[in-house]
């Protein structure tokens, strides 16, 4: 049976380092949302509906097959909490895992605005994620969605039994790691480098 951990949160919050070194702690696989992105624009180009259509099969597919071969996975993710189609999605992925037998992990990263836009070109940000090398279309799209979108839960908002929301602004992504591994008492799985991080 495989766990998932979603891992959401704004732009530039930190999910990805949060979320690799969760990867390197427990030794889960992990897929962040550009991983999909970044190969459907590169075959479809930009906000296409193909590019759409693929980027979701993409998902859904290594979702149904983490599944199939009991592959713990950590998953990172935008959420606008104030659109009811995106906890309908979060509840069915729950659902996915949770029916097989596994746990579903739910971990909301915040930090304030001034925090995001610096992380927002980080070197390391810029190797992983090709789409964001354009800086100031990217920053342009980061205050945009904090305009338009709900990104972080209110108080007293719980959407899941594991539900743990963090303020990572002056944490290191191992001490964010770490609240995750403590809080829901996460075991590392006993498993070579090459099964959860190989080429990485």
């Amino acid at each position: 049976m495989a766990n998932l951990i979603v891992v959401c949160g704004p732009q530039a919050v930190g999910k990805m380092t949060v979320a690799e070194s969760l990867r390197d702690k427990l030794k889960y696989n992990m897929m962040m949302n550009h991983d999909s992105i970044e190969v459907s624009d590169r075959i479809f180009g930009f906000a296409t509906p193909a590019q759409e259509e693929f980027n979701a099969f993409f998902r859904e597919k290594a979702f149904e097959l983490a599944v199939k071969h009991d592959v713990d996975l950590i998953f990172t993710c935008v959420c606008a909490f104030d659109v009811p189609a995106e906890r309908e999605r979060m509840t069915e992925l729950a659902e996915l895992f949770e029916s097989a037998g596994g746990t579903f992990y739910f971990v909301e990263l915040s930090a304030d605005l001034e925090t995001r836009l610096r992380r927002n070109e980080t070197p390391h940000r810029m190797e992983r994620k090709p789409s964001k090398r354009d800086v100031a279309w990217s920053r342009a799209n980061l205050l945009r969605d904090a305009e338009r979108h709900r990104l972080n839960s209110e108080e007293g908002e719980v959407w899941f039994t594991h539900h743990l929301k963090i303020d990572n602004t002056n944490l290191s992504p191992d001490e964010a790691a770490d609240i995750v591994i403590r809080t829901f008492g996460l075991i590392p799985n006993e498993k070579e480098e090459r099964e959860y991080r190989f080429g990485v």
